[in-house]
C-alpha cells in the first residue's frame, strides 16, 4: 500500500510523492468532496488540474457520481491509473460518495494489492482514517443530505490508524479550529496527526513516515 496524505496538495514534499509514483503520468482526480458546492465545483477541479499539469502529470477527472451502483466499472477505470488524487472539501460528503459508488471497498482492495498510489489532501486524507468524529467542528455533516441524499457516515476507511487534523495554523483557518481539535484529541488520548499545510504522512508498504517542514 502506498499513500501520500497531506493537509494541502503536495505540502513541502512533492519529491516524496514522486518517489512513490515514479515519473509523472496519468492521474485520476476525484473532487467529490466539493459536491455540496455546485457553483464552485468546476473552479475547485481546475485549481488542482493546473498544478498537476505544470508538474508533468496528465490529470483526468473521475466523478464518483457517474459510478453510483456501478462499482465494477469504477474499479475497471481506477486500475488504469498509477496515481489517484483525491482533493479536499467536505470530508463527510466525500465519505458518502465513496460509499455510494463503492469506492471505499475498491480503494481498500486495490491499495492492499498495491495497484496504484493514493494521494489525498485535507478531506482526501481524513477519509482514510479510522473515523471522522471531531471533524464536524470543521466540516458540516448536514451537507451530505443535500449533496448525496443520504445521512452522514462517521466511519473512515481505516487504512491508517490515526485521525488527521489538517491545516494546523493555516491562513485558511483564521479561527484556529484545527488547533482546537488537535488539543481535544490530545486531551482525550486520541491518536492523531496534526498537519500544517506543509506536512504529509507517507505510507509505503510497512513503512510509515510523518514528514514535517521543520
Amino acid at each position: 500500500m502506498r499513500l501520500f496524505l497531506s493537509a494541502y496538495r503536495f505540502g513541502a514534499h512533492y519529491d516524496r510523492l514522486l518517489g512513490l509514483v515514479g515519473a509523472p503520468g496519468r492521474v485520476a482526480v476525484i473532487a467529490n468532496a466539493c459536491d455540496a458546492w455546485p457553483s464552485a465545483w468546476a473552479s475547485a477541479v481546475t485549481s488542482d488540474l493546473v498544478p498537476l499539469r505544470r508538474l508533468g502529470f496528465e490529470p483526468e477527472v473521475v466523478d464518483l457520481r457517474d459510478y453510483i451502483g456501478q462499482a465494477a466499472e469504477l474499479e475497471r477505470v481506477l486500475v488504469g491509473f498509477p496515481l489517484v488524487w483525491v482533493r479536499g472539501g467536505n470530508t463527510f460528503v466525500l465519505r458518502a460518495q465513496f460509499a455510494r459508488s463503492g469506492a471505499d471497498l475498491i480503494f481498500a482492495r486495490l491499495l492492499a494489492a498495491d495497484a496504484f498510489v493514493y494521494a489525498g489532501y485535507s478531506a482526501g486524507a481524513c477519509v482514510m482514517t479510522p473515523d471522522l468524529y471531531g471533524l464536524e467542528s470543521m466540516d458540516d455533516p448536514a451537507e451530505v443530505r443535500s449533496a448525496c441524499g443520504t445521512e452522514a457516515l462517521w466511519d473512515g476507511l481505516g487504512l491508517v490508524d490515526h485521525r488527521i487534523v489538517p491545516h494546523l495554523d493555516s491562513p485558511t483557518d483564521p479561527e484556529g479550529l484545527s488547533r482546537k481539535l488537535a488539543r481535544e484529541y490530545r486531551l482525550a488520548g486520541v491518536p492523531h496527526w496534526a498537519l500544517t499545510d506543509d506536512d504529509a504522512v507517507i505510507v509505503d508498504g510497512d513503512r510509515r513516515t510523518v514528514l514535517t517542514s521543520a
